[in-house]
């Protein structure tokens, strides 16, 4: 029922107010390519919040806003991505920072190893040399010198393993430019929310303003209108009056 019918109704007349409700409650038919391409939204009034469940985005489809909770929150999103972005990153470096100390341990055994080495092959060469006939000597002193050559590879691969640390740790440094990036964009969607707040800001509160009509006369829209249980409650409010 609209507005118009309503004031029809208070200046004197219940007649027709049956053939009306009986209107107002036959479904529409709709067309099944329109109940296809329909998004399925169960809605309840919070305030003036709506709260939508199974919220679905398609291409095919113009979904309304999504509800204002804190899964659709831009900002408060991106928050949390910087947050857990930066916490994961100096985990990361601990953890890059602690394998590098591996290295640099094993760097200075392998170093003390090939001293010790050394030191053999430098005896067991002059006794070698003085007792050519001795064959203990000469295959110690071959010994040595393989062990020396492996010792000299597995020092090698740690020097190699403490450049492609260093290497990481560098490529995280971009980690850290894409967490400015992000703030960046926070800050201007913070500034853009307040000069949108300032712009729409008015000099009465919202508690003091008078409420808006559901339907005016001329309106062509169907949705909106006073409800049967609207015209009970006005009836009924001014039968105590």
């Amino acid at each position: 029922m609209t507005q118009e019918e309503l004031d029809a109704l208070m200046a004197g007349g219940l007649d027709g107010l049956d053939e009306e409700e009986t209107k107002d409650d036959e479904p529409s038919l709709k067309s099944s390519e329109e109940k296809k391409n329909e998004p399925i939204v169960e809605e309840k009034s919070l305030g003036d919040t709506e709260v939508y469940s199974e919220y679905r985005v398609s291409a095919n489809v113009a979904w309304p806003p999504p509800p204002p909770t804190d899964d659709h929150k831009m900002v408060h999103q991106l928050d949390d991505v910087t947050k857990d972005s930066e916490e994961k990153a100096t985990q990361m470096f601990d953890k890059l920072d602690a394998i590098n100390n591996f290295f640099m341990d094993a760097e200075s055994g392998c170093n003390a190893i090939i001293k010790g080495l050394e030191s053999n092959i430098e005896i067991f060469t002059k006794l070698n040399a003085k007792f050519p006939n001795v064959a203990a000597f000469k295959d110690a002193l071959d010994k040595n010198n393989e062990l020396k050559n492996s010792a000299e590879d597995v020092l090698g691969n740690i020097q190699m393993g403490e450049d492609e640390v260093m290497m990481t740790m560098d490529m995280m440094q971009y980690q850290d430019i894409h967490r400015q990036k992000i703030e960046r964009v926070i800050n201007v969607m913070r500034a853009l929310s307040k000069y949108m707040s300032s712009l729409f800001e008015g000099k009465i509160d919202d508690e003091k303003r008078v409420g808006s009509a559901v339907h005016i006369a001329g309106d062509t829209t169907t949705e909106n209108l006073v409800s049967n249980d609207d015209i009970e409650a006005l009836i009924e409010s001014l039968g105590k009056k």
